[in-house]
């Protein structure tokens, strides 16, 4: 396989990450062996970056996995139950205890192999039945079904991280609102310490915080921009990894705090990286404003 990527972007610096490579430089080619076991480094961010490559890789554990998956045959549940499911089979996790990033990352990884393992069983199932349709091959059956497990996997990820954000606020006795209706039908992802503080013009601006939420964030950062007018510097939690600098400026510059679990912050330059928040930052910004 060729990568070729814009120099500076976001995918490049995950890839140099990724590989241990150093800054390349232009129209020349960098060889480095990767040697060693690598097996333990497949984690939730090097599957992250292998996925947007198209590169699929087989989960370890598959009979655990498939102990914890079989009581929904061959459906998908909510994406709520899914995330409960995720952190029921880690028990030995507690919120409130343990570090915040940890606990989040913990969480997602396992939410992320119950769902791939569950997918892998319900496609390959219907790929087994075949796409024929009055004896000719069904086309656009094919490419339905497909389009469908895309925004399925889009969708599902997006909403498992408010999930699991969902319940460390809650083991974590901070106070919220999750998808409430602010100016122009905006609804930011989390408001806090809730929607009636923030409809009540007579509590303190400052007290105030928003959190939006984006598994994923290309160029969709902007967006969080105008869901809460009353609070000047939001802030929007993310799992992506090696974002580019420009645009981590650009945040700065629009008074948008970036957050990342702490696992994620080496993927980033060494100049970005005192400006990153972690959950556990957060979340002691949220104690501190809410008296806990």
């Amino acid at each position: 396989m060729v990568v070729i990527t814009p120099a500076g972007s976001t995918i490049e610096g995950q890839l140099l990450w990724l590989f241990g490579l150093d800054k390349q430089p232009e129209l020349e080619f960098a060889v480095r062996e990767i040697s060693g076991n690598r097996d333990a480094e497949l984690d939730f961010t090097v599957r992250y970056i292998l996925d947007d490559l198209g590169i699929e890789l087989e989960e370890p554990e598959s009979d655990r996995l498939d102990s914890l998956i079989e009581r929904f045959g061959l459906k998908f549940p909510t994406t709520r139950d899914f995330s409960a499911l995720a952190r029921d089979s880690l028990p030995e996790i507690v919120p409130g205890r343990d570090d915040p990033d940890t606990v989040l990352m913990a969480w997602l990884e396992r939410e992320e192999q119950l769902f791939r393992r569950l997918e892998r069983i319900i496609v390959s199932e219907r790929l087994v039945g075949g796409f024929m349709a009055g004896g000719e091959a069904d086309v656009d059956g094919f490419l339905s079904f497909s389009l469908s497990v895309q925004n399925r996997r889009k969708a599902r990820a997006g909403q498992s991280l408010e999930n699991q954000l969902e319940a460390l606020f809650l083991g974590h006795r901070i106070r919220y609102s999750r998808g409430a209706e602010t100016e122009n039908r905006h609804k930011p992802d989390f408001l806090f310490p809730g929607i009636e503080e923030y409809r009540n013009a007579a509590f303190p601006a400052p007290q105030l915080t928003m959190l939006g939420s984006k598994s994923t964030l290309k160029d969709r950062w902007r967006q969080v921009l105008t869901e809460a007018e009353r609070i000047g510097e939001k802030h929007l939690v993310t799992l992506e990894p090696a974002i580019s600098e420009h645009q981590t400026d650009q945040m700065r510059q629009a008074s948008l705090q970036l957050v990342l679990p702490r696992r994620l912050h080496d993927t980033y330059r060494e100049s970005q990286r005192n400006w990153l928040m972690s959950l556990s930052d957060f979340i002691g910004l949220l104690a501190q404003r809410q008296d806990l």
